[in-house]
């Protein structure tokens, strides 16, 4: 039987609530929106949209990291902006953190987000060892 398994790591924020910060089960991991903020202080990093979406890369870095994975088991993203003015700039920040075949992702626009933040990113990855190969065109 599968165990899932709550994963707690100072690589990223602390939950504010009732959630986790990921759930691990097997090996797939289900990652909890990221917002921008220092994993330490808990403080919303830089004002602008491409600050704040490398702070939301970098927590979710910090929490495969903790799993020993990496950025490129991730299979599916969700962004979650304020405004989709931002989009460009976002994905200008997105980009440098999958330079090769990226996951699927969705990108939605919210009302808010806690603390004030442009944007959190939320992952679900497979955690075993990933070969990246080119992409298949039907």
């Amino acid at each position: 039987m599968a165990e899932k398994v709550s994963v707690v790591t100072d690589l990223a924020p602390a939950a504010e609530g009732p959630y986790s910060q990921a759930i691990k089960m097997e090996d797939y991991v289900f990652v909890s929106a990221q917002l921008p903020q220092d994993p330490q202080s808990g403080k919303i990093v830089g004002s602008d949209m491409a600050t704040q979406t490398e702070q939301c890369l970098k927590n979710l870095t910090g929490i495969f990291s903790a799993l020993g994975g990496q950025m490129s088991n991730i299979l599916k993203a969700t962004v979650y902006l304020t405004s989709m003015k931002d989009l460009e700039a976002m994905n200008k920040a997105y980009k440098q953190y999958f330079t090769f075949l990226p996951p699927a992702r969705t990108v939605v626009e919210v009302s808010g987000l806690p603390h004030g933040a442009l944007v959190a990113i939320e992952a679900i990855a497979h955690l075993t060892k990933v070969e990246v190969q080119g992409g298949l065109m039907l």
